[in-house]
């Protein structure tokens, strides 16, 4: 099955496409507090909530990266349907390919829950530095270990226990590349339960509705065992959370430090 179309359908329920709350999101959106018409760039955008939201409150000059057509498809959708004439650009390509014009040209920076573009969180923000001007915003959203991972879940889920570090790690590792950590939101079981829940019903319901498609025994196996080790593991295990770091404004504030 190809992944795009799995993932489109198992997000359509969701505005955001990540274990982040709507009222998570605005909170973010209000502690930013951006010139008008700041440069802001968001890899991994999904269907562009965070720059839509960020058009709407300081018509911001925007540039959303996602691999997924349908993403892209559905975030140029929403920024015409709410904020027609906003100056963001939504763009289909992998976010590692992406070559700025300059260096350290964007007031934000960010990629929320999409690290694997970079190989890891310390790259994603080894790539977000690099494109931050002197006190501009670096934000990345990350998983992180509740508890060390039951051998059986990793086991289940395909993922190593060096894919994700700790809640400080996470953390630490803004502040050896000369960031200030300056806020956190980690969401709650609440929200995890929302964010894969509205997995679970999107799937039902595209199952309902399309008996004929061939992708849809696939579908339906793969979100099952999904399901199955959220529920027996993975809720008590993996946490999430928005880590919002400021760029210093010292001089070498963007030099990279390997983890």
């Amino acid at each position: 099955m190809d992944l795009w179309k799995f993932f489109d359908i198992t997000h359509r329920e969701h505005v955001v496409c990540n274990p982040t709350s709507q009222r998570a999101l605005a909170r973010l959106v209000e502690l930013l507090r951006l010139p008008r018409g700041a440069r802001v760039i968001d890899i991994a955008c999904g269907k562009g909530e965070l720059l839509i939201r960020l058009a709407e409150a300081f018509d911001v000059q925007g540039t959303g990266i996602d691999i997924s057509p349908h993403f892209i498809r559905a975030a140029q959708a929403r920024l015409e349907a709410r904020v027609p004439g906003a100056k963001v650009a939504f763009t289909q390509m992998d976010g590692a390919d992406f070559r700025p014009e300059r260096p350290h040209g964007f007031r934000v920076a960010s990629c929320i829950g999409a690290s694997w573009i970079f190989g890891g969180h310390a790259g994603t923000l080894d790539a977000l530095v690099n494109l931050a001007e002197p006190g501009g915003w670096v934000i990345a959203g990350e998983p992180f270990w509740l508890r060390d991972p039951p051998e059986a879940y990793l086991q289940a889920t395909g993922h190593t226990r060096e894919a994700f570090g700790s809640h400080a790690a996470n953390a630490e590792a803004g502040e050896r590349r000369g960031l200030e950590l300056v806020y956190t939101i980690a969401s709650s079981k609440d929200d995890w339960d929302n964010y894969e829940g509205l997995q679970w019903y999107a799937t039902a319901e595209y199952a309902r509705v399309h008996p004929d498609d061939a992708d849809v025994p696939e579908l339906v196996e793969r979100v099952a065992r999904n399901k199955a080790a959220y529920l027996r593991w993975g809720r008590d295990t993996v946490g999430w959370a928005i880590y919002v770091f400021r760029r210093r404004m010292e001089e070498g504030a963007g030099v990279c430090f390997s983890q």
